[in-house]
């Protein structure tokens, strides 16, 4: 098992940094935790015995420190990161950590990541690994911290939970990025679009990253995604693919309108593609991953497909709420990038847009390109409002656009408004942004919850 320090700083003190701090503290380890914002959550660690600091990082705070621990929200080019990298200190990310600290007969890991579907998948997984009688839980960037999870510690906000036989475990580019050792017994990359270049610095880190999911030697890949397929040319690890297309032997695809494996020597038909929620094409391929995964962890098909048939959607991801004179109402929230959107925006035939927020860097252009013949309307929210007009105005000159202003949750209303005015019968209301919520909204949950609260007010009791 690798290596943990006596002496470790957790840099950050939010969920997964306080969580580490307490099973750190717990084990006898001398901890120092650092935020940049004095917080109750600090003053509590400090309560337990932690030595802990905030403001402007200070390096002297790595003195006697054998490894850092970093929280997602600080990327490589962070001071911390950069003073323990000059210092040679070893540093990773809470799932690292967790995997660190499995014991004997621990949880198998089964994990999840990509640009967009992590959650409706890593959920997926959970629910078909509990239904073929294991012990499981959707854990990693949902639910509770994994280092509790795997050490059956209480930590703050969260009750002690397990054992697990195996985890479904969602892992971000972050948390990837700053592992080392962690090796799930299989790993799924759903997808890959720019993202997050402002913390990877590139497309090609940023992919790279994604690629230690795979470190374990098992392999689920998108064979219909040309950046995943590309990287998986360079790993070592058993490959099975899965595509929308009639799978090719050992493969996951759809043929005939169900779900196959043709893993094993003849194809197996898993459940009709109509049974898979959230709708869209891109929630079947997110069904697809974890059926292969699933079946890495041993899960009969009969108990995949009964997992698929009672599945529960996760909250803001491309779910009508309302329907009202022949116009649907959907909230595609989660949708804060433009693949994302994507997804979205191809699974209904006229749409009002509702867009806008942080583009994070990542350019519009070619999403709008695409289904600017889908739209009936748009109504454009948040920072980069005017980036998204532009694209509009280029692609669709003629589309009624209305740009609002506004810089909180108070501007739904408003949306709903104008929204309702542009929609015809058989017309999508759809708000998938494309884009990051924070310039108005405390989370995307937030923004979804806003547009619907909106929508709702609008419709009174004819929404449906």
């Amino acid at each position: 098992m690798a290596h943990i320090a006596d002496s470790v700083l957790v840099a950050g003190a939010r969920v997964a940094g306080t969580a580490c701090a307490e099973v750190l503290l717990e084990r006898g380890a001398a901890v120092t935790v650092y935020d940049r914002d004095d917080s109750e959550r600090l003053r509590a660690l400090a309560a337990r015995g932690a030595r802990t600091a905030h403001g402007e990082f200070d390096p002297a705070l790595l003195a006697g420190i054998g490894q850092v621990l970093l929280s997602p929200g600080f990327p490589p080019h962070h001071p911390v990161a950069e003073a323990a990298r000059e210092a040679g200190i070893e540093t990773y990310s809470e799932p690292e950590l967790a995997w660190r600290l499995r014991g004997p007969g621990a949880a198998r890991w089964f994990a999840v990541t990509g640009t967009n579907g992590k959650t409706t998948t890593t959920t997926m997984l959970a629910a078909m690994l509990a239904a073929g009688g294991l012990r499981t839980a959707a854990l990693g960037n949902i639910g509770v911290p994994l280092v509790s999870a795997v050490t059956g510690q209480a930590v703050t906000g969260h009750a002690a939970t397990g054992p697990y036989d195996a985890i479904a475990v969602e892992l971000s580019s972050y948390q990837l990025h700053w592992s080392s050792t962690l090796a799930p017994d299989a790993g799924a990359v759903l997808n890959l679009a720019p993202d997050h270049l402002d913390w990877h610095g590139s497309f090609d880190a940023y992919a790279e990253a994604k690629s230690a999911v795979w470190r374990g030697g098992r392999a689920v890949v998108n064979l219909d995604d040309p950046a995943v397929v590309a990287l998986a040319k360079h790993t070592d690890a058993h490959v099975t693919g899965f595509t929308l297309n009639q799978p090719e032997p050992g493969q996951f695809g759809v043929a005939l309108g169900f779900l196959v494996d043709h893993t094993g020597e003849e194809p197996v038909q898993i459940c009709s593609v109509d049974l898979v929620r959230p709708a869209g094409w891109h929630n079947v391929a997110n069904a697809l991953a974890a059926a292969a995964l699933a079946r890495e962890a041993g899960v009969s098909h009969a108990d995949i497909a009964e997992a698929i048939r009672t599945y529960t959607p996760e909250p803001h991801r491309n779910v009508a709420f309302a329907e009202h004179a022949g116009v649907t109402w959907v909230d595609d929230s989660k949708a804060t990038n433009p693949h994302a959107a994507a997804a979205a925006l191809a699974a209904y035939d006229s749409v009002v847009w509702v867009a806008g927020g942080q583009l994070k860097g990542v350019d519009v252009d070619g999403l709008v390109a695409e289904y600017a013949h889908k739209l009936r309307a748009a109504v454009l929210i948040g920072q980069d409002r005017t980036e998204v007009a532009d694209a509009l105005a280029r692609h669709a000159p003629d589309l009624p656009v209305a740009v609002l202003d506004g810089g909180d949750d108070a501007v739904m209303t408003d949306v709903a408004a104008r929204a309702a005015q542009f929609a015809l019968p058989g017309d999508t209301v759809l708000l998938s942004p494309a884009a990051a919520s924070y310039d108005m909204f405390r989370s995307y949950a937030h923004r979804g919850d806003a547009f619907a609260a909106a929508v709702r007010e609008l419709l009174g009791e004819d929404a449906g």
